[in-house]
């Protein structure tokens, strides 16, 4: 594919990953040593209800991008959830999106401004 045909692209944003919500579940995820947080750590990392926050995982889960574990500590359940390869994958395809995106952008707005 020439630069030019590249240019001409639409971007092909990953619908899950571009929501607000798990965009951001997703970055925490990614951004930690460990990929793997408890619900009550992302809830309030992440600003989120948890009515919000069960939804999105709920999506997260379903496309593969998440691992949702279900337990008991001292009795009490225990959610974590980790991020997958799968998940990683696909907000590195998004980030890697939106840079293209932001770089065209850019450039358009460098011609007008010669033009």
């Amino acid at each position: 594919m020439g630069d030019e045909e590249g240019s001409r692209r639409s971007p092909r944003l990953d619908k899950i990953v571009h929501e607000r919500a798990r965009l951001i579940i997703l970055a925490y995820l990614s951004s930690r040593g460990n990929p793997t947080a408890s619900f009550p750590e992302l809830r309030e990392n992440l600003g989120l209800t948890a009515g919000n926050l069960s939804i999105q995982l709920k999506t997260l889960g379903g496309a593969g991008y998440v691992r949702i574990a279900k337990s008991f500590v001292e009795n009490r359940p225990n959610t974590s959830v980790s991020l997958t390869a799968k998940g990683a994958r696909a907000l590195d395809g998004y980030l890697k999106e939106m840079e293209s995106l932001m770089r065209k952008l850019r450039s358009r707005a460098r011609d007008r401004k010669g033009n």
